[in-house]
């Protein structure tokens, strides 16, 4: 009896890490549609073409997708990304970081049912924090969230509620899918 309840446990988190991991690819395509529909209002608030959502920022031209696909190939070939390429690698910069990310939440999902609450909406303003706010620039790839306009804070942030909604829906749909 309590080695069923065991597997069962283990089988339910396998599910929630793959449900928040397709999720998360999910929500991350969610957000990149979203940023592109706002770049047909406005290019000053759309998303850079093939940087998987990232907008635009000034004082910054480049997307931090493209910024990161770019120290990536240095530490790996030794060589920067020709122009051309930047968009697709942008792209699975934004793709690697939504899966992973969704995993994790996946994760969380399974061990504390709490963090589900308000479907998703929380982990979405919760990544674009900790992500988009404070490690970007912490880690060089945007400047100082004071540097940009509260019109590139709010199209973020409202990208990342996209794709907290869009992780959990699909996480959800996974695991009830797998459990019939």
């Amino acid at each position: 009896m309590r080695r069923q309840r065991w597997e069962r446990r283990e089988n339910t988190a396998a599910l929630n890490v793959i449900g928040g991991l397709i999720g998360g690819l999910l929500g991350a395509f969610a957000m990149e549609r979203f940023q592109r529909t706002l770049g047909k209002i406005s290019h000053d608030i759309g998303g850079a073409p093939g940087a998987g959502g990232q907008q635009y920022r000034k004082p910054q031209s480049e997307p931090a997708t493209y910024k990161a696909a770019d120290v990536l190939a240095v530490a790996t070939t030794g060589r920067t990304l020709p122009p051309d390429d930047k968009p697709a690698a942008g792209a699975a910069i934004h793709y690697a970081f939504g899966g992973a990310v969704g995993a994790i939440y996946g994760a969380a999902a399974a061990r504390t049912r709490d963090i589900t609450a308000w479907g998703g909406v929380p982990f979405g303003a919760t990544v674009w924090l900790i992500a988009d706010e404070m490690g970007m620039p912490a880690t060089g790839l945007a400047k100082a969230p004071s540097a940009y306009p509260l019109q590139d804070h709010a199209t973020g942030l409202a990208s990342h509620l996209i794709y907290g909604a869009a992780t959990e829906v699909v996480r959800r749909c996974v695991v009830a899918s797998f459990r019939r």
